[in-house]
């Protein structure tokens, strides 16, 4: 094996060989122009975006967002499910020439989507 006479160091694993294109619109680019120019670093000096970029990635913590628990997702899932069916029965009901359908069912549609109302309601309080 020949001795490095000189020159640069082997990378061995720390070389980089995985390349990600990132495309910014104007105002975007202007917004990470701003942050470089906060840092003293200048945009157009090559080699210095690409390291910049690496590092406020690389070390910033990720945060989590927000979850809803399993059940809750579900039973919003569930709920919707509930005010879709409502709404295909009223527009069958409809489509039957049913244009004035008795009091009762009218009666019936309202309370469901009161009680839908409140169910939702009741969830953002919980969840917030």
């Amino acid at each position: 094996m020949a001795i490095n006479k000189g020159g640069r160091k082997a990378l061995g694993d720390r070389k980089r060989e995985h390349r990600i294109m990132l495309r910014f619109n104007s105002t975007e680019l202007e917004q990470i122009k701003g942050i470089l120019k906060s840092y003293d670093l200048d945009y157009d000096r090559r080699g210095v975006v690409g390291p910049f970029l690496r590092r406020t990635i690389l070390n910033r913590e990720t945060v989590e967002e927000k979850k809803l628990p399993e059940m809750s997702a579900n039973l919003i899932y569930q709920i919707n499910k509930i005010g879709t069916n409502i709404n295909q029965l009223v527009t069958v009901a409809r489509s039957k020439n049913l244009r004035s359908p008795s009091a009762k069912l009218d009666a019936e549609i309202e309370r469901s989507n009161l009680l839908l109302n409140r169910i939702f309601e009741l969830l953002k309080e919980k969840l917030a």
